[in-house]
């Protein structure tokens, strides 16, 4: 009996000089690691969001010849966003307001002028996920009103569907949110103005730009 007492003794005096040997030295704070493994983010998911930004390109008239274009834009954005492994799949829309514009004084008496109120996009995305990081392309389809006038003439406007090209970046940066910057060059095409803009009943009025965007998404 004398021996197994003195063997539990022993235990015990063994478990608390090893629990003592993890405590830190008298007056440093006591904490447990926290464990390295973290779970990886995931990209998957509807989400909405707000961009604004920038705008310069060209306009070029059949009358006139080309004049620089430049203005800003804000608006809204919505997507879906599907991840296989690192590749995220993407499709995104968005409608800016635009005031996108440029005067041509030199070649027109009193100036003429191309600009557009709104500008919307719908493109299909291919990112990779670098953890909270994801570069990515996208192209598809652009819709805008590109407007002409020029002085003493009624001037002329249609909408007109065009195409669009581009790349970016966006990162996850605290919850469901999200921040992206990108550049799309965006082709409207051109529509006639004619006698609304000069003397000739044919006169093509072409728009193109470049844009610089940033946005902030929320993930649903």
């Amino acid at each position: 009996m004398k021996r197994f007492l003195l063997a539990c003794v022993s235990l015990v005096a063994l478990a608390g000089a090893a629990a003592a040997a993890d405590l830190p030295p008298p007056g440093q704070p006591y904490y447990k690691a926290l464990p390295a493994y973290l779970p990886p983010y995931t990209w998957s998911g509807f989400y909405l969001g707000v961009n604004g930004g920038g705008g310069f390109g060209r306009s070029t008239w059949d009358t006139i010849g080309g004049f620089d274009i430049s203005g800003g834009l804000v608006g809204g954005t919505v997507g879906y966003n599907y991840q296989i492994g690192p590749a995220v799949l993407g499709i995104e829309g968005d409608i800016d307001w635009s005031d996108i514009r440029g005067t041509n004084t030199a070649g027109c008496l009193g100036g003429c002028q191309t600009s557009d109120t709104w500008l919307s996009t719908v493109r299909g995305r291919l990112g990779y996920a670098a953890g909270r990081f994801m570069p990515f392309i996208t192209g598809g389809g652009a819709f805008g009103d590109i407007r002409a006038s020029a002085p003493a003439l009624p001037g002329g406007s249609a909408v007109n569907a065009g195409w669009t090209i581009g790349a970016g970046l966006e990162f996850a940066a605290i919850g469901n949110w999200t921040v992206k910057a990108e550049y799309l060059y965006v082709d409207l095409g051109k529509f006639n103005c004619g006698l609304g803009c000069s003397a000739l009943t044919i006169d093509n009025v072409s728009y193109k730009t470049n844009l610089v965007r940033a946005g902030i998404n929320y993930r649903f």
